[in-house]
């Protein structure tokens, strides 16, 4: 029973091994992310996920107010969930940041919460199995595409948009050094 524990979290009910597309928002979709500092740190907290053999990632992008993944938790982290550590980490690192260089903003994520005072990722982020190869591809060119989207038209083709997987699947080069090409799992 114990080992169960570790492999699905009560909350989430993500397992272990198994490919999640992953969207996480900003709480009260605050535009964090058009800051490239934010989202270098969300880089930051992948890479290190990665390299401790914690998760794979597949696809991303990093969107002004919220995030996609297509990702797989391969082993806890410590006690806890690699997304828990990922939530935490890019928290922590960006209200630092807010604390030093924008106290005008951090007041904006305050929160009344028993176990902090500051929440930058809305509760309940979305987590879809997926179980098919054409749920697999329909996310994947859903997360490459989000940015052309006439609410946000941050480039004109997907591989133009530097916070997104979608260069290293139409050129092979992956700038980040961490992105598992999801044919592999095929």
């Amino acid at each position: 029973m114990e080992n169960e524990i570790f492999r699905q979290d009560r909350n989430s009910k993500m397992l272990l091994g198994e490919v999640y597309f992953w969207t996480d928002t900003v709480k009260d979709w605050k535009q964090v992310f058009s800051s490239e500092k934010y989202k270098r740190i969300v880089i930051d907290s992948l890479e290190e996920l990665i390299k401790r053999k914690n998760i794979e990632v597949y696809a991303f992008v990093i969107m002004p107010n919220h995030l996609h993944l297509v990702w797989k938790m391969v082993e806890v982290n410590g006690k806890e969930m690699p997304y828990a550590s990922f939530n935490k980490f890019t928290s922590h690192q960006i209200f630092q940041d807010m604390k030093h260089h924008h106290p005008e903003i951090i007041s904006d994520f305050k929160v009344t919460d028993v176990e902090r005072n500051f929440r930058l990722w809305q509760r309940d982020p979305l987590a879809i199995l997926m179980d098919t190869q054409h749920k697999l591809e329909q996310k994947i060119d859903y997360i490459h595409h989000n940015p052309l989207q006439e609410k946000w038209q941050l480039c004109e083709k997907p591989e133009d948009y530097d916070y997104s997987s979608a260069r290293f699947y139409e050129t092979g080069i992956d700038n980040f050094g961490f992105l598992t090409d999801y044919r592999n799992l095929l």
